[in-house]
């Protein structure tokens, strides 16, 4: 539909994807030799400035495969949930889903005990199938990284300095793609529209006490019920130093965007002259 091709358009602009012209600008070329969608690229390319590019890595590969959480028999919810629990991380489901695939690495390290790996699962409640997708995405996506010479940074999963890069990186590419629970219950408005949303059955913040105010999600499920999927907290601080001016000026009004208007407005530098405004 000509509305939706627009809206492409429009969303590629936002990412520097393309030039004055309207054509695949510099950056979007390098962001193309990504079999991903354009925001997870873009996501991936920031996480090289933010030297976070191995977590980065690993949560394109897991969002980018089938979800690795099973659909449990009746009577197992709270067990699987229990399971799942165990590779909770704080900062939200991004960072959930670099804990479970490695994980599964570790899990499945040991070549002398052939399918090691499927029992793991099996214990766990996770797809066996997803993670090995997962993992040869993974390794896709370095292989292009090595041939177009972009840098992959070491390992520094856990450390507080490793995990704002990562929510840095994130919002590069998804600062599209954020929520405010508007009444503390966890009915959350997206920026963009006027569409509430719910978090998806999977999260880990999902039947917990403490549901954050400000989110960013990998992406909205109409069909099941209205959710946001892949949900990891942000502060309106973070977004307002990355968000583009030009995106956030096209925002629908909102109490949201008001909020954010006011960090940005105390975020924001007094010139000290005329000149330096000009």
């Amino acid at each position: 539909a000509p509305e939706n091709l627009m809206q492409a358009l429009e969303d590629l602009d936002y990412l520097a994807a393309l030039d004055n012209d309207g054509n695949l600008s510099e950056f979007g070329i390098i962001m193309s030799e990504f079999p991903l969608d354009p925001q997870l690229s873009k996501s991936l390319l920031a996480s090289c400035e933010f030297e976070c590019v191995d977590e980065m890595l690993t949560i394109a590969a897991m969002v980018t495969a089938p979800s690795c959480f099973l659909h449990v028999p009746p009577g197992t919810a709270g067990i699987a949930r229990s399971c799942w629990h165990s590779f909770s991380h704080p900062a939200g489901d991004h960072f959930t889903l670099i804990n479970i695939f490695n994980a599964f690495k570790a899990a499945t390290a040991n070549p002398t005990e052939p399918g090691n790996n499927e029992k793991w699962c099996r214990d766990y409640f996770l797809s066996c199938s997803a993670l090995s997708m997962a993992e040869m995405i993974r390794a896709e996506l370095v292989e292009i990284m090595k041939r177009i010479e972009l840098p992959i940074s070491e390992p520094a999963f856990g450390s507080e300095e490793n995990l704002l890069s990562i929510k840095k990186a994130l919002l590069s590419g998804y600062f599209m793609h954020i929520a405010r629970d508007v009444d503390g219950s966890g009915n959350y408005l997206m920026l963009t529209h006027k569409q509430v949303a719910q978090l998806h059955p999977f999260s880990s913040y999902y039947n917990t006490r403490r549901i954050p105010e400000w989110v960013l999600f990998h992406e909205f499920i109409i069909s099941e019920g209205n959710s946001i999927r892949v949900v990891s907290e942000i502060s309106p601080q973070l977004f307002a130093e990355l968000v583009p001016q030009y995106y956030f000026s096209n925002l629908p009004p909102s109490e949201s965007k008001d909020i954010l208007q006011e960090v940005i407005n105390h975020l924001a530098p007094v010139p000290a002259t005329k000149e330096e405004q000009k």
